[in-house]
């Protein structure tokens, strides 16, 4: 006869095995299964491979899932950069490369009181009021500049700012052209009262643009009264990877005060719809939506949030992918990509690279450039650095050098965007933005690859906190302003015949690629990409109450660049 014992019986050895198989998997486990390694999945360059010399047969990086300040820098002796022949190598794609040495010559010396380089384009004027309506009794600010597809009966899109008593937000859009300033449009008598002897103006009546209004979760302390502000502002407006136009703007967030959010314009502004889709060269409908409502934008891991969040950069490589671009400061790099819904992976920069604002990396010729010109060294450190602009994807190439475009990606593509230095005054309030570009590769792992050796001033642009005798060393004393009627014509003679701006505070809030025509034929796939021989657009800030641009070709705008210093040293 058999006996069944009761359960109660086996209860005891059962939860005796079951905490052994626990114990047991926990303690052997594979180190590719840990979740502080992960695959490095970016393809490195040709010849050389990332190699552990504890584990051959594995690829690895570490990995955290957290801002750039939080990255735990693995030990030098880890990973190292092995060539073909066995030696090690830190090498980067771009450091040799042919195409990018042009742009590291200056084509002329900085100035030695303001260490700017003076461009030759100007400041243009932006008027929101159109032909045969009544003038527009607004103040405008703080343009966002959008070139349309060459179809386009209009050439620009602008969303400006609204001057408000600051207890709500508001924004405008419409439709522009450009008239003189270098452009094939003539201005009409009625141009030149408006914007002056060439300039930006809308061409349809501005439009408000009706956001829907977040709530923030939590605006405390100073920024308490943040919550109850109606609207949306500091807006940019830029074509997505996949052609698709799209508007970054600030509002109340539900993650923190006031955060970043993303959505297509198609859904706030019709017309753009029915134009995208009717490119008399292709039978597509036009790139699929990507953000058809207000999406918010955030960061990874939570902690890395802050209350107040702005000044991001969206870039996308093309095929789906997009990205983030937080911050560059002396010290680090943020960046991640997004996964959707607004949803983003932890910061991808590499934790060994080095800052390109890094002010102890060595530059000679930097160096040499600046006793040359007698120049105060000490005036190029200090300030607070801030990513200002939308980036565009940039080709090293003229557009129909063929021979140049048929050579990789990796050795021509970068994303470019303007960085402020912000220099403030004893009572730290901001006496001026000090204009950077920034470049990046535009292929994985998304490298810093340059950026300005000196700030740029446009031509009838002055430094503030500089004499008007400072700011013009070296120009010519007849040098006459042209064009920004609205905010010039006011302006009186300064020193030796020279207009003094020492007052006028600029920023640059926009960068796009200027309107190309027929010839060129740009679908709207393309439009956020251009080459070194196109013309770029960038909208300007005047003194917190006032708007304009420049036109300027983007190999002028990049000239007199540097290196960034790529791996930290012993890496």
């Amino acid at each position: 006869m058999f006996y069944v014992p009761p359960l109660r019986r086996m209860l005891l050895p059962s939860l005796v095995c079951l905490i052994f198989v626990i114990l047991y998997h926990t303690a052997v486990v594979h180190l590719d299964s840990i979740a502080a390694f992960l695959p490095h999945t970016h393809v490195g360059p040709a010849g050389h491979r990332i190699h552990s010399k504890d584990f051959p047969k594995h690829t690895f990086l570490p990995y955290t899932n957290a801002s750039s300040y939080e990255h735990v820098i693995p030990p030098s002796q880890y990973l190292s950069l092995i060539d073909e022949d066995g030696v090690t190598s830190r090498k980067r794609p771009w450091v040799e490369s042919s195409l990018l040495q042009p742009l590291l010559a200056c084509p002329s010396k900085p100035n030695k009181y303001t260490m700017h380089i003076r461009l030759q384009n100007g400041i243009r004027n932006i008027t929101m009021s159109p032909s045969n309506w009544p003038l527009e009794s607004r103040g405008f600010w703080n343009p966002t500049i959008l070139a349309l597809p060459y179809w386009s009966n209009n050439r620009y899109l602008l969303v400006s700012r609204v001057l408000t008593d600051g207890l709500s937000q508001q924004n405008v859009i419409c439709e522009a052209k450009i008239c003189g300033a270098d452009d094939a449009s003539i201005c009409s008598d009625d141009d030149i009262e408006q914007v002056g002897l060439g300039g930006m103006r809308c061409v349809t009546e501005p439009q408000v643009l009706d956001v829907p209004a977040t709530p923030a979760k939590k605006c405390a302390g100073k920024f308490e009264v943040y919550a109850l502000i109606p609207g949306f502002h500091d807006p940019r407006i830029f074509w997505g990877g996949n052609g698709e136009p799209l508007m970054m703007l600030n509002t109340q967030s539900q993650y923190g005060c006031f955060g970043l959010w993303l959505i297509d314009l198609r859904s706030l502004y019709k017309p753009l719809t029915s134009l995208i889709s009717s490119s008399p060269s292709s039978l597509s409908q036009g790139p699929l939506t990507s953000y058809p409502t207000l999406t918010e934008l955030t960061r990874n891991p939570p902690s890395s949030r802050s209350t107040i969040e702005k000044n991001w950069i969206y870039f996308s490589p093309g095929h789906g992918a997009s990205y983030l671009h937080y911050e560059i400061s002396p010290s680090s790099r943020s960046f991640s990509k997004l996964v959707g819904n607004g949803l983003v992976t932890g910061n991808m920069t590499d934790p060994l690279e080095s800052s390109c604002l890094n002010a102890d990396f060595p530059d000679p010729d930097m160096e040499t450039l600046m006793h040359d010109s007698g120049m105060d060294q000490s005036r190029m450190s200090g300030g607070t650095w801030h990513q200002a602009t939308n980036s565009l994807r940039l080709i090293l190439c003229a557009r129909n050098d063929v021979m140049c475009r048929s050579r990789p990606a990796s050795e021509t593509e970068l994303f470019v965007a303007i960085i402020h230095r912000k220099m403030s005054n004893g009572l730290k309030l901001p006496m001026r933005y000090e204009r950077y570009f920034f470049l990046w590769s535009a292929t994985a792992p998304f490298e810093a690859v340059a950026i300005s050796r000196f700030p740029t001033l446009l031509a009838n642009e002055t430094a503030s906190d500089f004499s008007a005798e400072e700011n013009w060393e070296g120009d010519d004393p007849d040098y006459e302003l042209k064009g920004n009627a609205e905010y010039l014509k006011s302006v009186e003679e300064g020193v030796d015949g020279k207009k003094d701006l020492s007052w006028y505070f600029t920023y640059t809030v926009s960068l796009a690629w200027a309107w190309r025509g027929e010839e060129k034929k740009v679908e709207a796939a393309d439009m956020g990409t251009g080459y070194l021989d196109e013309d770029v657009i960038m909208g300007i800030g005047l003194n917190d109450e006032g708007q304009a641009f420049a036109k300027v070709k983007m190999a002028y705008l990049l000239g007199c660049l540097r290196r960034c210093p790529g791996k930290k040293e012993g890496q």
